[in-house]
């Protein structure tokens, strides 16, 4: 679970873990608990969420995202605090929709409004909206167009307690694969799953 081995994570990320646990997730997705990468922080727990296809009869990936919470006590310049949230969420969809020059923007609109709407407290949030085009040639021409929209964000949680944070992170990637919101006043972007991944 943390980078640090054999000896006691301190208390206040060990607020953090419990934090984590004690989030409400989307019933949408299956979440898992993945190994962290080593060397960005003393302390740091990874996350794994994918949109669970069964509900939703698709055959194919729906959404995807990883959360990575780093936690460094000696709060480094560039964090701004002792914790820092590091996210990735990607998703197909319908050539249509990622030719939309709003996307990107909306994207990130949708994660602040996921963070600001649970009452996430954070500052200093960075981040890039990728929309990706791709066409299949070859063996690939049958599957045609395709397209997919990825957001990479950072920002640093002002609370242990980061169960908001998870809580928003999990939202932005049911709304990325087209789910609708799980919070009342957010628009829905018409984007159906394209057949390709």
């Amino acid at each position: 679970m943390a980078t640090v081995k054999d000896s006691t994570p301190p208390a206040e990320f060990q607020t953090a873990l419990a934090s984590i646990e004690n989030a409400r997730l989307r019933a949408d997705l299956v979440i898992d608990r993945i190994p962290a990468p080593t060397g960005l922080a003393p302390w740091s727990v990874a996350l794994a969420a994918d949109v669970n296809p069964a509900p939703h009869g698709a055959e194919s990936d729906l959404g995807t995202g990883r959360l990575v919470l780093l936690y460094d006590e000696d709060e480094p310049e560039a964090w701004g605090g002792a914790f820092r949230i590091v996210c990735f969420a990607q998703a197909p969809l319908e050539t249509e929709i990622g030719l939309d020059p709003f996307l990107a923007e909306v994207t990130w609109s949708w994660l602040t409004d996921a963070l600001d709407q649970r009452g996430a407290q954070y500052e200093s949030a960075s981040g890039t909206a990728t929309k990706i085009i791709s066409t299949g040639f070859g063996e690939l021409a049958r599957q045609g167009d395709g397209a997919k929209i990825e957001l990479r964000a950072s920002w640093t949680p002002l609370e242990a307690d980061v169960s908001a944070h998870v809580e928003g992170w999990c939202e932005l990637v049911c709304m990325l694969a087209g789910l609708p919101p799980a919070a009342e006043g957010v628009t829905l972007l018409s984007a159906r799953r394209a057949g390709r991944g």
